[in-house]
Order: C-alpha cells, then structure tokens, then sequence
C-alpha cells in the first residue's frame, strides 16, 4: 500500500467530470444560443440591417461617369437598365445629354462588388410612359398589367396557400427580426436529403428556396435559374440585405416579399402574348379571367361556389406551376390539375380552406390556355402620334421590336400637345358622318360631292418653331391602320410641286446674283449669251440696268418675269415627246407671272418654268455637267454622254430581260425566247443559233419544225439557214437584228444557258463587252441624230440628279426625281411631312433645323441607375438664303389671299382676334398609270389613287400639311381637289385656338 487517501485517488476523475459537464454545460449554451439566433435572428438583424443601411444613392445634376449599372438578369434585362450602358452613347450622338444621374453610394458599390444584387427598393411594375408637353400621360405600358396596390388588398385565402405551399412561417409576428432569407427548417430538410442521397439512401428533392431568395433568383440570377452554390448565396445574401434595409424589424418587409412576389411571379410565356407576370395576368393570359372579378369571388364568401371553386383553383395552380411554368402550364395530361387537387386537400387538413370550397374545387377542371387570347382592340387611329413616338424612340435606342421597348423603365417627354392631338382626331374621325359634311360644307363640288366619304383617308401634322427647336405638336390620322399616311407614303401631291419648283427656280436666280451681283456694268456687257440660257440672260440684263439690285429685289422681279400657259406646244422630256395641259382651261390663253402661276396653279407656266431650271442645271451653272456642249463642239463631252447613255440604256435592257427569265426553268428558256421572235424561219433561227451555236443540224430542224411547223420549210431550206448561221461569225448586234429582238436579250438567254445559277449581280460584270457590243451602232458618225436624242436624254437625267440633290437638301425624301417637266406637276411623287419639313425651312428663314418630337427622357426613376437625359438645342444648317425664303413665303401668302387657298382666308385668329398670316400651296395628284403615244397623246390610263394636300403656315410659329387621300381603283369614284384639305383646315380653326392663339377651344358650328 502506498498510503494514498481515497480522495487523492478520486481527483482525475472528478475533474474529468468536471471538464465533461463543463463542455456539454457550453454546447448547450451554444446550442441555446444557436436556436435563439435561428427564431430570433438578432445577430443577423444587426448585421444586415447596418449593412444594408450604407446602400443609398442621390440624384444629382449631370453625368456620374463611374455609376455603376447592371449587366444580366432578366429584371434588368426586361427593364432596360442592363441596356443603358448601350443606349447612352446612342443618345448622346442623337443630341442628348444627361442633366441628371444616380450617384451610389460607396456601400452600394462594396456590395455589387462582392458579386451581390443592387440593394434598393425595386419596382414589381413599370414600363415605357409617354408624356404630352403638359406632362399628361398620352401612352402608359405598365408591365404587370394588373396586381396587388398593397399587401391589405391581397385575398388572405391566397396568401395562406402560397406560404403553406412555399413559406409556411414567413409571417409568424412572433419573430419580428426573422431573416426571411432563409427557412432554416426547410434547408435542413434539403441538406439531409442531399446527404442521402450522396450515399444512395434515396432523400427528397425538395428545394430550399424561401420566397424572397426565389424573388432573387427570377429577377437577377443569370437566365433567371441557380446554376450553383455561388448563385444561391448571392441569392441568399441579397435577399437578406433587402429584406433590412429599413432596419432590424423585418415583418414589414416579411408582407412586401409576399405581395412581390404574388404580383411579380414568372408564369411562361403564350405566343401571341408573350411573357407572362405576376398572377393578376397569369389569370387573364392563362384562363381568360378578370382579375378584378376574382378577387370579388375570393373575398365573399357568399358568392356562387362554383365560381369561387374556379376561381381558386386557377390561382393555385398559378402558384403550383411558377416553379416549371412551362412544364405544367404547357402540359396536356392533366399533371397540373392533379398536383394543383393534392395541395387542395393539404389545404382543407390544415384548416386553411373550408370543406364546401375544397369538395368544389376538386370538380373543377382546369385548362390552361394554348394561345393567347383576344385582348382589347388597339386603334391605330387614337395611338398614331405615340406609335410615332415609340418608332422614333425604337431608332433613337436601336430597340429591334416595339414588345421590349414598352416593357423598359421609361418615361418620355414629348413635344405632343394631348388636348389638340385629341380634338383634332375627333373631327378627323367625324369626316365620314354625312350630317357633319353638309353642315361644314364639305358635299359642294370638288369636295365630297362624290364617293363614299368612309373610304377617304386624312392627315394633319402640325408644327410649331420654338427658339430651340422645330417641334412637333400634331400628328393625327383617321387612318386605323399601322401606316402613317404623313410620312409612310409616297404619293403623287399634284401642285405641290410648285411649291419645289418655284424654290428651285429662285435659287438659280439667287446663284446667279452672286455671280454677277457685284461685276461691273461693262464686264457685264461683254458676257457670252446663249439664246437657251433665258434665265442667265434675264438676270444679266436686269442687273446691268440696276446695277446696285439686291437679291431680294432680283428675286422678287423673278417672281414677275412671265410664262406662257398655252397648251399647244410639245416638250421632249422624260425620253419622249410630251404634251402638257392645265388643270383650268380659262388658263389656256394666259400669260402669268411666275407669282400668279403659283397663286393660280397654272400648270404649263410651271413646266416652262421647270425647262428653265433645267437648262441651267445642264449647261449654265458653274459646275453643269454638259457645259462643254453649249456649242456642241466638245466631242469629248459629246463622247462620255453617249457612253453615259449606252451604259444606262444596256443596264436597263439587262434588267428587264433579267425579271423575264429569272423564274424561267433553264429548259423552257428558249421556248420563252421563241414566242418573243417573229414566226419565220429567218428570226427563229438566228434566235436558236445564237442561243445554241454548236447545236447539230438534227436539233436544230427539231426546233424549227416544233416552233414553225410547214412554215419552216423543207429540209434543203433549213440547211441552208443552219449552215449560213453556223459559218459566219455574226456579231451580236446582227443576231439581235435578224433575229428582230435586242441582242442583250439574245446574250442572258446563252449566258443562263451556261451558268443557270447566274444572279443579276453576277451578269452586270459578265455582260459589259455584250453591252458595248450591242450599242456599237450608236457611235458610228452616220448616226448623228440619234445621238443627239440620246445626248439630250442623258443630260436631262444628269440637270435632275443636280435638282434632286438640291431637293434633298431642303428635306425630299426620295433618292431619285423622275427626269421629266412634269416633276414640276408632281411625276416624282413626294410625302406630306417632306412638304411640311419644306415649309419649316422657309419659316425658319432658310435653315433647316431638326424637327423634334422627343426633347426629354427618363430611365430608371427612383432606382439607383436614374438617368435624365435632356436634347440640346441645335443651331440647324442654312440651306437657303433668308431672301429666297422671305420672298417664297410672300408667294405662299398670296395663294391664300386670292389663290387656290382662299377659303381659309382670316379664319385663323390670334389672341387680340385680329387675322393671322397664312400661306400655303395647294395640290391635287389624279394618280393614273399611263400609256403614252409616239406624238404625246395619252392612249390610255388606269387609276392608281387620288391625293389632295394643303401645306401651310399660321403666323409666324405654326406650320405644317393636311392630306386626303385614296387609295388604289376605288379612287375612280372620286373627284375631289385640294380644296377638300384646306375646308379641312378651316372647320380646325375652334379645336385649334389654345394651341394657335392662347384662346380657349370652341365647339364649331357643326356640333355633336
């Protein structure tokens, strides 16, 4: 014995025991600890809360370079602000620039960083909101269309399916700190099924998503999925941070997750309705039901059960297929309908549901919709001026489809005024009430006095020059229909043409004050005339009588050189003879000045003066292309015409054969070309030989006999012709003459007969030398009349290529005049807003100045990414001498005064109600397709439209154009001038006061 006391020996043991009771004493701390955290939440609520709280951001003035802007997620995608990085520079070189701007905070910069989401209050709705210049809403696409205001409104009914479906404790008031993020429970659930299943134990598949990491996840993970664990915990830590940015209580924000939730949900998609969101439109888009009414049937009990059976159930199952809505929604075999009667019947069990409700709801059967359903008619003709503004808006952000655009976080500020776009509309809209047209004497003759007034198409745009801008305030048609009759449409305006020409003409004479403005009386003497050059001469003799003219006293005794009106002579324009006529025979035996010409609308004075203009182009000005021909001596000018002609005649023969035989199977090509040669042995055969040149002699009677029958004659004569053909070497042109069709012609045929797969792009290239060959005839000296006509023909297209250029400048939208006189009577066709842009420059004093209709957007309001952008003035291009532009507009004045125009003569008013200025040029198109004989005359004509237009100003502000129009046969019926616009324009006078004159709006006399 070693003597050692019983307490000795006990003592490791005790403190062994003393050290186990001490580590399980702390795990239960820990543990009780870790549990309070997990109900309770205070650490978390700490944590977030101060973190959340650092994530701010202030709007202020102009651009913060470095804001930070998202890049994916469909929330950002669907809203725009992943696009803004893109649409600023856009912006930018559209003439915009940012007044204003988000500016983050360095707390919400250090949680984008770390790879969470944007920590701020975001929008369960928006889209694109179009503001009239009163800041009244003219268009407003909310996306969703309809939800929840709040959380109070929502059917609780609802609200206690969803949380026992995804979120059972979400709401529980007895945890006011509960992190919302996570549903520790359900993710325990989740990780012990995962672990089962690592060691093939089986395990659930049930997903640990709470509702407010699912709303993480559908609005910025990457296509809307969790692809891995870094996905969730972005997921998970961004929807905390959200869940206490307004501090460490979170029921508040516990309720706001549920109600985004419900009104922000992804339902799939329909064709014909695209993506669908949140519940209230997934009832619509899915089963066609009213919203409104359905939250009447959930929330009284009283209602019929069968409704409120329906309607329940097709909610619920909105909420049972969010999480594979194309699955489910999509599926025929019932599956939806099964899992959405399972959770009925969890339902009922926890006493969540009354029994009736859950007995009828079991019998309804739910059938999702396949297509989309008929939703409310839009009318283009109500929406015309903001389907303006969207398209415009579309180009400004490259946006490739309207659907995107409205769905984007926008307001747009327009230069619209709403209330007379309405009232205009109105009366437009009441232009095909018969009792409205005889009371604003709209059936007289050369009005409506004929056709159906249904079937007349109008438009009225209207201007107004500001200091800063040429802005628009009107757009409105009655048209309902996509198409924008304005500026969508090409059409033959008739007179207004004039309109062009006479501008045309005083810049020719602007021109050629300035180079001979300032020349010496006695230099001015010794100038070379040539007897063609009438305007050149006219301006020289009036200048060395006064030698210290001004321009715009030269131009306004342009305005009185006259122009015969007589009908009895013919023109060669347009590569033929022509005869021209005036729409007034009175008109005939006058003699008018260029100002009466256009006050009356006289239109031989204005062909005569169009071949003036012309010939200036062609051979007077500085840099005219056929100068050097003014004395017909330039053989090398005369040389590059014709080889100029040659070229275009060849391409255009090229062309036609082209469109004839493009769709021709390659074995049926030469039976085309056959009926197209005269049926004689001679043109056949040299048609078939030149086709086929090493065809053998069977092939060749095969054809003959086939195309000719007895009439091709016996075997000897065939012979005869094969072996003439195939021993002599004819030259294209002399195939095409014996063969009595152009060689071009002759050339496509064999060339597609050897390259069948040949594209027009392929034969310009492979048929120059065929082209030369085929105009060789041209050149040779025999020839010179021929040469002549083809000279003048050419010239006149290149005088029009000058005037087109001219015409562009001052806003003509098409690329191309048709080189005729009669372009001065309205051949090359034009668009009213052309006219109207036109009328804008001569306002403006001769600059052109944009025409704005967009002067202020909004991107992403009350966001962190906030962006106001602003147009900047723009100080426009002179394209006209302000002489040229005043004396055009004392023209225009005087066909309102006493011209085509004079019936809205003082009708318009300012706000002392004396008379404003008013001018304008009238013009009336009578499109017809015609068939023009070798002498001029007209052997035939069809019906393409009518077109009468009315462009105008209104004082010194208001300009703009007013359109009828018909369109295609129909327009037979109808004999309408431009008499019909200008009454038009008349009866706007009451709705256009406020706009016009500051004056209130009158009614009319024609009421109703």
């Amino acid at each position: 014995m070693s003597g050692i006391a019983p307490n000795e020996k006990s003592q490791p043991r005790r403190w062994k025991l003393y050290l186990s009771v001490s580590v399980l004493a702390l795990g239960a701390v820990a543990g009780t600890v870790a549990w309070i955290e997990l109900q309770e939440s205070s650490f978390q609520a700490d944590y977030f809360a101060r973190l959340a709280k650092t994530s701010t951001w202030t709007v202020e003035p102009g651009e913060d370079k470095s804001i930070w802007l998202p890049s994916s997620g469909p929330y950002e995608q669907r809203l725009g602000y992943a696009q803004l990085k893109g649409f600023l520079p856009r912006m930018a070189s559209a003439g915009f620039t940012i007044t204003a701007q988000a500016r983050q905070s360095q707390g919400f910069r250090d949680i984008v960083n770390q790879g969470h989401f944007p920590i701020y209050r975001e929008k369960s709705r928006a889209g694109l909101t179009i503001l009239d210049r009163h800041d009244k809403a003219l268009y407003d696409s909310q996306y969703p269309r309809v939800q929840y205001a709040d959380f109070e409104t929502t059917p609780s009914v609802l609200v206690e399916a969803l949380l026992f479906i995804e979120n059972r404790d979400l709401l529980d008031p007895n945890t006011p700190k509960r992190n919302p993020a996570v549903d520790w429970g359900r993710l325990t659930r989740v990780a012990a099924g995962q672990a089962m299943r690592q060691v093939n134990l089986g395990g659930g598949r049930a997903g640990g998503s709470t509702l407010a990491t699912q709303i993480e996840k559908f609005r910025h993970s990457p296509g809307g999925r969790t692809h891995d664990t870094d996905d969730k915990y972005h997921q998970m830590m961004s929807a905390a941070l959200r869940a206490y940015q307004d501090g460490e209580e979170t029921l508040a924000a516990r309720r706001r997750i549920v109600l985004d939730f419900i009104n922000s949900v992804p339902l799939g998609g329909i064709p014909g309705y695209g993506e669908v969101n949140g519940l209230g439109d997934g009832l619509w888009a899915w089963y066609g039901q009213d919203f409104a009414r359905v939250n009447r049937l959930l929330a009284d009990p009283s209602a019929d059960l069968t409704e409120r059976a329906q309607a329940f159930k097709q909610a619920l199952s909105l909420f049972v297929a969010q999480r594979r809505p194309s699955g489910l929604l999509g599926d025929t075999t019932g599956r939806l309908n099964a899992l959405t009667d399972s959770y009925i019947r969890l339902l009922a069990e926890d006493k969540l549901i009354p029994a009736d409700l859950r007995e009828a709801a079991l019998q309804v059967e739910i059938h999702p919709a396949r297509q989309a359903r008929p939703g409310e008619e839009v009318s283009f003709v109500e929406r015309k001026a903001v389907n303006d503004i969207r398209s415009t808006l579309s180009d400004l952000l490259d946006v490739e489809n309207l659907y995107a655009l409205d769905r984007y976080d926008l307001t747009v500020h327009t230069t619209l005024d709403g209330p007379s776009q309405q009232a205009v509309t109105r009366i437009l809209n009441r232009l095909a009430d018969p009792a409205f047209l005889a009371c604003a004497g709209l059936k007289e003759t050369r009005l409506l006095d004929k056709g159906d007034p249904k079937q007349v198409n109008y438009s009225l745009t209207l201007y107004e020059r500001t200091p800063n801008a040429n802005v628009l305030r009107i757009q409105a048609d009655n048209l309902d229909q996509p198409l924008d009759i304005n500026a969508g449409t090409k059409l033959d305006l008739g007179s207004s043409a004039k309109f062009r020409t006479l501008v045309s003409y005083l810049l020719v004479v602007a021109d050629l004050h300035k180079r001979y403005g300032s020349m010496p009386t006695e230099e001015l003497a010794k100038l070379p005339r040539h007897p063609a050059d009438r305007l050149s001469n006219w301006v020289i003799d009036t200048l060395r009588a006064k030698p210290e003219m001004t321009l715009e006293a030269l131009l306004e005794a342009a305005m009185e050189r006259r122009y015969s009106a007589s009908p009895g002579e013919t023109f060669f324009t347009g590569g033929g003879i022509h005869r021209f006529s005036n729409f007034k025979h009175e008109d005939d035996g006058k003699n008018p000045s260029v100002a009466e010409a256009l006050e009356q609308s006289v239109n031989l004075a204005f062909v005569r003066i169009m071949h003036d203009v012309v010939h200036y182009h062609a051979y007077e000005a500085v840099d005219a292309p056929a100068r050097g021909l003014r004395d017909k001596t330039d053989d090398e000018t005369r040389q590059a015409f014709l080889n100029r002609f040659a070229e275009r005649e060849g391409l255009g023969f090229l062309r036609t054969y082209w469109h004839k035989y493009r769709d021709v199977a390659p074995e049926d090509r030469l039976e085309v070309l056959s009926d197209s040669v005269p049926a004689r042995p001679v043109p056949q055969a040299a048609a078939y030989l030149s086709v086929l040149p090493k065809s053998d002699f069977a092939s060749f009677t095969a054809f003959m006999r086939k195309q000719l029958g007895d009439k091709a004659g016996t075997d000897a004569g065939l012979r005869k012709l094969f072996d003439a053909h195939a021993t002599r070497q004819y030259s294209l042109a002399d195939q095409g003459y014996l063969a009595r069709v152009h060689p071009l012609e002759l050339w496509l045929v064999r060339h597609l007969q050897s390259e069948p797969k040949a594209t027009l792009k392929d034969i310009v290239p492979a048929s120059v030398e065929a082209r030369r060959d085929a105009s060789k005839w041209l050149f040779a000296p025999r020839f010179k009349h021929a040469q002549q006509v083809r000279i003048d023909i050419v010239v006149e297209v290149a005088a029009f290529e000058r005037i087109a250029e001219e015409w562009r400048r001052l806003g003509y939208p098409f690329e191309h005049l048709v080189p005729s006189l009669a372009t001065s009577i309205g051949s090359s066709a034009d668009r009213p807003a052309a006219l109207a842009e036109l009328m804008g420059i001569v306002v403006n004093d001769g600059i052109r100045r944009p025409t704005v209709r967009i002067d202020e957007l909004h991107f992403a309001t009350n966001t962190p990414f906030e962006t106001r952008l602003q147009r900047q003035t723009e100080a426009g291009q002179r394209v006209m001498p302000v002489e040229v532009a005043q004396v055009t507009r004392r023209a225009l004045l005087r066909v309102v005064n006493s011209g085509t125009a004079r019936r809205i003569k003082d009708a318009y008013k300012d706000n002392e109600e004396k008379p404003l200025l008013v001018g304008g040029k009238t013009g009336t198109g009578d499109h017809r397709s015609k068939v023009i004989g070798a002498g001029g005359e007209v052997r035939s004509a069809k019906v393409m439209n009518r077109a009468a237009t009315f462009a105008f100003y209104i004082g010194d502000r208001f300009y703009g154009v007013v359109t009828a129009f018909v369109p295609g046969s129909k327009a037979a019926g109808y004999d309408f001038t431009s008499a019909l616009p200008v009454q038009i324009m008349k009866e706007m006078e009451p709705a256009l006061r406020p706009l016009i004159a500051d004056r209130p709006a009158a009614e009319g006399k024609c009421k109703g």
